[in-house]
């Protein structure tokens, strides 16, 4: 009599782990290869601007495909459509190194940008699926803390393994392989997407601007700390070292706070909480350029406003996840990794931008713009939005 209450609770563990386990090894080959390709740019003479221009590519990659992700949900299921992406994903890489003309890197690029936005979007549609209500926020949290722990690994790979010749490229595509094992395991474990959806994918920008706008802004603040706050601590006069361990104090901050803050998300209003992620990034980033950079009180101010404003991402996921089900969640998560993926390339430029008119407080003064703009939009959504609308 017990039996069948407990398989389902085991069953679903099981696919939770799966989709979080694919997608966590797939994080350590994507955050190997980013920097190695760049390297690759520029050990061939290409000049920064056509790094940049060619990097951009994934991100309208992700634009362009987004809209058919429900579609081919539907038509294909989420477990065969991750394992193509991840086999597109792996092979990808080998093929830029073995691209002799830069011209071909653009619809390699393309293909690639492509194939992750497929990625992120049906996992996160799997895993918001399958999580219980009452425990979305922690799984939330434990997905993206797995994903940052990945993205930790692939540098460290690369530092071990060189940037020079096949090999990282070779391992990068063993690693990247490896995201199959989990999802050809989980057969008749995948949740099953029939109906089709009444709403496009950018309806629901609309429909839910408070969880797919966290996602815009956590996208441009991401890339613009990695990019820039080494530069940050380099311009107030830290060593280089000092300087760089700066954004490993960010991921630390990152991973502490996404399973916390995921249990409190169960607990809570979820546009509350990003009201309040939100509003502390902006206090803290308006705060920064008066702290005293040598200061132990500058460490730590990046770790909690770095790791709080980091579970935007995680505390929207899981809004999305209990706003919509079925086809429609399979359209908000496909929004969200757009509109993730267009702050990442807008991200950069606007904080550069920044610390040119202002140097360099100007990478604070930003951010915290963003934030807040971010802080009034939740605002005037919790004021004047019913609650079933929200």
């Amino acid at each position: 009599m017990h039996a069948p209450a407990s398989a389902a609770p085991m069953s679903r563990t099981a696919s939770i782990t799966a989709a979080i386990a694919a997608i966590s090894v797939v994080g350590i080959g994507i955050s190997l290869s980013i920097p190695l390709l760049a390297i690759e740019m520029e050990s061939r003479g290409i000049s920064r601007t056509w790094i940049g221009i060619n990097t951009a590519v994934a991100g309208l990659a992700t634009v362009a495909t987004a809209p058919f992700i429900p579609a081919l949900l539907r038509r294909v299921g989420p477990r065969a459509l991750l394992a193509f992406a991840i086999v597109v994903t792996a092979l990808s890489l080998p093929a830029f190194k073995a691209a002799d003309a830069f011209i071909v890197w653009f619809p390699l690029r393309f293909a690639l940008g492509a194939a992750l936005c497929i990625l992120f979007a049906v996992s996160e549609f799997w895993i918001n699926t399958v999580a219980p209500p009452h425990r979305r926020g922690l799984i939330m949290g434990v997905y993206a803390t797995a994903l940052s722990i990945g993205a930790a690994i692939g540098p460290a790979m690369l530092s071990l393994l060189g940037t020079q010749g096949w090999l990282p490229y070779l391992a990068g595509c063993a690693v990247l392989s490896a995201g199959l094992v989990p999802i050809l395991l989980s057969r008749g474990m995948a949740p099953k997407l029939i109906e089709s959806g009444a709403h496009g994918v950018l309806s629901f920008i609309r429909r839910s601007p408070t969880a797919t706008l966290a996602a815009l802004v956590f996208g441009a603040i991401e890339t613009a700390v990695m990019s820039f706050l080494p530069l940050y601590g380099l311009r107030l006069g830290l060593p280089a070292g000092q300087a760089s361990l700066l954004l490993t104090i960010a991921v630390m901050g990152n991973v502490a706070f996404q399973i916390p803050l995921g249990l409190v998300s169960d607990r809570v209003d979820r546009r509350l909480l990003l009201l309040f992620c939100a509003l502390v990034g902006t206090i803290g980033a308006f705060i920064l350029p008066f702290v005293p950079v040598q200061s132990l009180s500058f460490h730590i101010a990046i770790f909690i406003v770095t790791g709080i404003v980091g579970s935007l991402y995680t505390v929207g996921l899981a809004h999305l996840g209990a706003r919509f089900h079925g086809a429609d969640l399979a359209a908000a998560n496909a929004a969200f990794v757009m509109l993730y993926s267009i702050g990442l390339v807008i991200g950069p430029p606007m904080v550069g931008f920044g610390m040119d008119l202002y140097d360099p407080f100007g990478f604070a003064i930003v951010i915290g713009g963003m934030l807040g703009v971010y802080v009034a939009v939740v605002a005037l959504r919790l004021a004047f939005v019913k609650r079933s609308e929200a």
